[in-house]
């Protein structure tokens, strides 16, 4: 099998150590086709910076990178032009002033690579002046590549540098605006799009295709690159976890996919997704990387939980440039991979949003976080419960289950929650999945969807959750376990199976349970 390029953003190494590549060059090659000044913004970790590489390698005329790929034979590989790549990753922005002096150092370093010399000192004349040179040097117009160009802004936007910060990345922005002349091609990326950097105001040719239809899938993986360079991996995971290839392509769906720019196209968190090929289990990688504490912090201050546990409906200022010094809750959740969009459409003419958490993985680790931030259930007893759960589940013991379950809803304060029956089914397979229960949510059978699924060997619990305010404890019950026989949710598993009703009603908790046992077919019941 191929290598997973799990870490590697240089696209010069990942083709020289025979890495598996999903093909964007054909975006590329749009892009460069149609335009000259570009602006994209991507979640961290999503690739972005592969892209760029991929960029630079075809600038640089490295036609042997490319065998195999949609550009190769589309690209004019007679002519190669003089590229400044940044990478914000790379300068040290810990003080405006370390900044300044890692941007020149960084600057002069790359002129010495074309065997230039500058002269200026302060960064934005150094960046001019090497623009300039580069151009006099090769009689070409220089291509520009910024990666994470908002970088310094997003790691001081809560404290006293982001003002000195802020302004000096706009004097430095601001030089390519009196270097047109001399520059062929511009690509920026980043996580957020700020105003007051110069860049989206004196560059106005800057194309922002962060939610072009065309570059939807320009960063992560589609279903059908999925299926299609992956393949092994696919096989192996599936033997490795006792999984048929078609279910366990349900699972990586239901925990990585699930982003889009455009509410059509779908795309796989790359890294997460490279992550489970290599380790084969399923856990929050992306999310591990960077545990967004501030967000969190932000959610609870504010008392916004409704923003990533219920559709957000935004229209299109949601994603116009925003003041650093006071950014939304809403954007911020959506630019840095939190939210996404779920549905565009027009009205009167104007695109209008619906925002939402994209997969399983953010939505588990974003509530989870969001329980012990609010709720502060111990997590040494975490353990504990699980084991008392699992037994009372196989035990048949519904009035220990419910205990169990007030125990859990008590931990979370009133402003959390939200009187609707889809909160209770996502909080219910959000707790079941905190304390370790391996639980399927959403599963379908020719009649209908399931709430929640836990299998383990020789037992399978087939749940379905109800919430009416109006009602009694009793009367969900009664729907619930009338829903799960009529529509046969059980019907497809052998051995033992547990039915398992579990009602809300205000304040009150209710769960009903049946046993049945499937022997190698299975077969209806009998009320």
């Amino acid at each position: 099998m191929k290598k997973l390029p799990i870490g590697t953003q240089s696209f010069a190494n990942l083709r020289k150590d025979g890495c598996v590549y999903v093909d964007k060059t054909e975006f590329i090659h749009r892009i460069v086709s149609g335009g000259r000044i570009y602006f994209l913004s991507r979640p961290r970790r999503f690739g972005k910076s592969l892209l760029i590489s991929t960029m630079e390698a075809l600038f640089r005329g490295r036609k042997e990178l490319f065998e195999g790929l949609y550009v190769y034979d589309r690209w004019d590989w007679s002519q190669s032009f003089p590229v400044i790549k940044i990478d914000w990753t790379m300068i040290d922005h810990s003080t405006p002033e370390d900044m300044k002096k890692s941007l020149v150092f960084h600057l002069k370093r790359m002129a010495q690579r074309y065997g230039l010399t500058l002269s200026a000192e302060s960064a934005p004349d150094c960046f001019g002046e090497l623009i300039e040179s580069l151009y006099n040097l090769t009689a070409k117009r220089v291509v520009i590549l910024i990666d994470e160009y908002d970088k310094p802004i997003t790691a001081h936007l809560f404290d006293s540098y982001l003002k000195p910060v802020q302004t000096a990345v706009h004097d430095f922005y601001q030089t390519m605006k009196g270097a047109d002349e001399y520059l062929q091609f511009v690509f920026l990326t980043g996580v957020s799009k700020f105003s007051g950097l110069s860049i989206f105001s004196a560059l106005n040719s800057l194309d922002d295709i962060s939610l072009r239809e065309q570059y939807a899938a320009i960063c992560g993986y589609t279903q059908e690159e999925l299926e299609s360079n992956f393949t092994e991996y696919i096989d192996s995971a599936a033997g490795y976890l006792n999984m048929t290839g078609a279910y366990l392509l349900d699972q990586i769906r239901y925990w990585y996919n699930g982003y889009t720019w455009d509410g059509k196209t779908a795309v796989y968190n790359p890294f997460s997704t490279l992550k489970f090929f290599s380790v084969r289990e399923f856990a929050g990688y992306w999310f591990s990387t960077g545990t967004p504490t501030f967000l969190i912090d932000m959610i609870r201050r504010r008392n916004r939980a409704d923003a990533v546990l219920e559709p957000i409906v935004a229209g299109e200022k949601v994603f116009d440039g925003y003041d650093p010094a006071d950014i939304g809750d809403v954007p911020l959740l959506f630019q840095t991979g939190y939210l996404t969009v779920k549905q565009k459409e027009l009205a009167n003419g104007r695109p209008r949003y619906t925002l939402g958490i994209p997969n399983s993985e953010v939505y588990e680790a974003l509530l989870t976080c969001l329980l012990q931030a609010y709720g502060k259930y111990p997590g040494e007893q975490i353990d504990s419960l699980r084991l008392t759960m699992e037994r009372q589940l196989t035990a048949c013991d519904e009035a220990g289950f419910a205990r169990s379950l007030e125990v859990l809803i008590a931990t979370v304060p009133y402003e959390l929650h939200i009187p609707r029956e889809a909160y209770y089914h996502s909080l219910m397979l959000i707790w079941m999945r905190m304390l370790g229960f391996s639980i399927q949510g959403e599963v379908l059978n020719n009649l209908g969807r399931a709430d929640a699924v836990w299998e383990q060997p020789g037992i399978t619990v087939v749940a379905e959750i109800k919430y009416h305010a109006g009602k009694t404890v009793a009367t969900l019950l009664d729907e619930a376990m009338t829903q799960i026989r009529d529509r046969r949710y059980y019907n497809k598993y052998t051995g033992k199976v547990i039915l398992l009703g579990i009602a809300f009603s205000g304040k009150d908790i209710g769960c009903r349970m049946e046993i049945i046992c499937n022997e190698t077919s299975p077969r209806e019941i009998v009320p």
